[in-house]
């Protein structure tokens, strides 16, 4: 059973989160699949959560959608409650109580969670059954291996968002090129102290261009 999940996560998709010195840079092809057909070109992959946190999906469009709006919906409960935004690591493991306890019919989403609160910059991976680890660079979906070659070479512990955000745009243009289920465009968002922002067409061109 853990082998069919982990196939039907990996179908499609290719998103990518590192952390930096000031901030989180998330990323993520466009394209969505089934099977071999492109259902959509233009599909959203990165969801803000709040100001300060933001989530990639990949796997089951339907069920990742679930755990970003359960992930929202709390998200501001908890800022309401206690007049603060919700650190990472609680909106992290919040998502993989949801997941653990959905085990038996479980949800088939990978995601990443990232964002900057109190205690610096994270970004934490979730498979569908509610694993959770903390990563300085990490990759999901099928072309995340592609994406890895370029992250294990060019990843730099302690460099700033200006400096790793063109390693991000070539490791996920590395995989749109190479992995049949990725493609189409791609998306970038950076969130740093100052809260949540995503790149622009002509910012994303000159990456590229640069990568």
């Amino acid at each position: 059973m853990h082998e069919t999940i982990d196939k039907l996560a990996l179908q499609g998709t290719t998103t990518v989160g590192v952390v930096c010195t000031d901030g989180v840079i998330l990323s993520s092809d466009t394209r969505v699949t089934m099977g071999y057909f492109v259902a959509h070109k233009k599909g959203k992959k990165i969801y803000q959560i709040d100001d300060h946190l933001a989530m990639t999906i990949s796997g089951s469009v339907a069920d990742a959608q679930r755990v970003v709006e359960i992930l929202k919906v709390n998200a501001k409960l908890y800022k309401l409650n206690n007049g603060r935004p919700i650190p990472v690591k609680s909106a992290s493991r919040l998502v993989a109580n949801l997941l653990f306890s959905a085990r038996l019919a479980p949800l088939i989403a990978q995601v990443l969670v990232g964002g900057v609160d109190s205690t610096g910059p994270h970004v934490f991976s979730l498979d569908p059954f509610g694993s959770l680890t903390e990563e300085k660079y990490v990759a999901t979906g099928s072309g995340s291996p592609i994406a890895y070659g370029v992250l294990e070479d060019k990843y730099k512990e302690g460099a700033q968002i200006k400096d790793l955000l063109p390693v991000v745009v070539r490791a996920v243009d590395s995989a749109m090129k190479r992995d049949i289920a990725s493609g189409d465009s791609f998306d970038v968002a950076v969130i740093t102290e100052e809260g949540y922002r995503s790149l622009e067409p002509a910012q994303k061109k000159d990456l590229l261009g640069g990568s």
